[in-house]
């Protein structure tokens, strides 16, 4: 989101650069002084900007695995990659796009709702058409039409991304608990528990606003879309508001977490990293993410302990849980790339589900694969996934049918009910909707 989110996922992260990135700014547009095509056998720079932080434990796939790969099927193409932490990646290529100096290969998400999303970038001419590629006919169609605009494949997506609750399985048998809560009280109850036992129930890293999402898409899932699969068409057409009770439900049972201390103290000045490690260090039993980030959320801390997933349980009793699941962020290329040919021979080795890069893909992708028939390979998720797939109670992360900039609303009012201002539910909504309102006319 990171997800998607804003997104789309992310945590704080140092800029990373591979050997030879300080020429990455005079080949910014992945010309390279040597040659002009693949098939040429002249020497190639290809250029990626992603976002994200680099894995904690092992080689990075971006930045190590895929381009040692590319070089040794390709030898002629070196693949330069960059990656930055969200907040800074979305500035640096929006910036980079407006100039005509973007890279080659960059990281975009999917419909709307982010700076760097494939409906605003494809309409303003800056991304490739993939549609042609011959590997699309083997993502799923959810995954395909996610990353379109105008009826044409503009990226390819990392997967399918859920977002859930890490938990310290340790910490809960601590506690007494015996089982993961199914609706919204014996969630409570869980967080009390805890409380109670003198363990931090849950740990956010509100530093970092895009993190106030991650357990409101999950709430809303319940209070809103459980209901009304169709709500955000609705809205779209006026026929909604963002002012719904189910809205300021959603909102409110997330400001009771933080009203009962059941969320750790100042996480306002805790940002992700901070946050993230807390809970790998023991030091909190939950905190609200998503599978993209199941490196950092699983990275040896400070102590060893079992770690479970499970959604948040925003529903009822007897009712069901609905998840909040949408397709990931991913990949697009720069409409004005000087190597097209050679940035299509990359997509198609890395995507042709018999290479062995993909395989090496599939293996470090911690998100859920859209390719057809690749199993699942965490099995961190695979409760939450196979209720997905049963049961069909999920709903896409909401900001991805707001236009980029609803979800900062949400994040900065919300934030005010964080740090003990007066600011109320129905003050969040009634500022998302005026901001859609002023965005959805543009």
């Amino acid at each position: 989101m990171k997800k998607i989110l804003t997104g789309t996922a992310a945590v704080t992260s140092a800029l990373v650069l591979l050997s030879g990135c300080g020429n990455a700014a005079n080949n910014a547009s992945g010309t390279a002084a040597g040659g002009k095509d693949a098939k040429s056998g002249s020497d190639i720079t290809l250029t990626m900007v992603v976002s994200g932080n680099k894995a904690a434990d092992g080689q990075d796939f971006e930045l190590d695995i895929l381009p040692k790969m590319v070089h040794d099927k390709f030898p002629n193409i070196t693949l330069e990659v960059q990656k930055l932490p969200d907040d800074q990646y979305k500035t640096s290529i929006k910036t980079k796009l407006a100039a005509g100096e973007a890279p080659d290969f960059f990281r975009v998400w999917p419909r709307m709702g982010s700076a760097a999303a494939v409906i605003d970038l494809a309409k303003a001419g800056y991304l490739a058409d993939l549609s042609d590629l011959p590997f699309m006919n083997n993502i799923s169609a959810g995954a395909k039409e996610d990353m379109s605009a105008n009826g044409k494949i503009y990226g390819v997506a990392k997967g399918i991304d859920m977002l859930g609750t890490y938990y310290n399985k340790d910490l809960f048998q601590k506690a007494g608990i015996t089982e993961v809560p199914k609706d919204w009280d014996s969630f409570l109850a869980v967080c009390q528990k805890l409380k109670d036992a003198g363990i931090t129930p849950i740990v956010m890293g509100d530093k970092d606003p895009w993190w106030i999402q991650f357990g409101m898409y999950q709430l809303a899932a319940n209070t809103v879309y459980s209901g009304e699969k169709d709500f955000d068409t609705k809205l779209q057409a006026g026929q909604k508001q963002l002012t719904d009770p189910k809205w300021v439900k959603a909102v409110s049972m997330y400001k009771e977490l933080y009203a009962k201390g059941y969320i750790a103290k100042n996480t306002l000045g805790l940002g992700g990293a901070q946050a993230t490690q807390m809970f790998v260090d023991g030091k909190a039993a939950m905190a609200f993410d998503g599978t993209w980030d199941f490196p950092t959320m699983t990275a040896k801390g400070a102590v060893d302990f079992q770690r479970g997933f499970f959604p948040l349980p925003g529903n009822e009793k007897g009712q069901p849980t609905w998840q909040a699941v949408s397709t990931a962020a991913g990949w697009a290329v720069n409409a004005k790339t000087k190597n097209m040919e050679a940035v299509k021979q990359v997509l198609n080795y890395w995507f042709d589900t018999k290479s062995d890069l993909f395989q090496a893909w599939i293996k470090n992708n911690p998100s859920i694969s859209a390719f057809n028939d690749v199993p699942l390979t965490n099995d961190l998720y695979k409760d939450s996934y196979t209720d997905y797939q049963k049961t069909g109670n999920s709903i896409y992360f909401a900001n991805v049918m707001w236009p980029n900039g609803v979800a900062d609303v949400l994040q900065s009012k919300f934030g005010e009910i964080i740090g003990g201002r007066n600011t109320t539910p129905e003050d969040v909504t009634k500022a998302m909707q005026d901001k859609f309102t002023e965005l959805w006319k543009k």
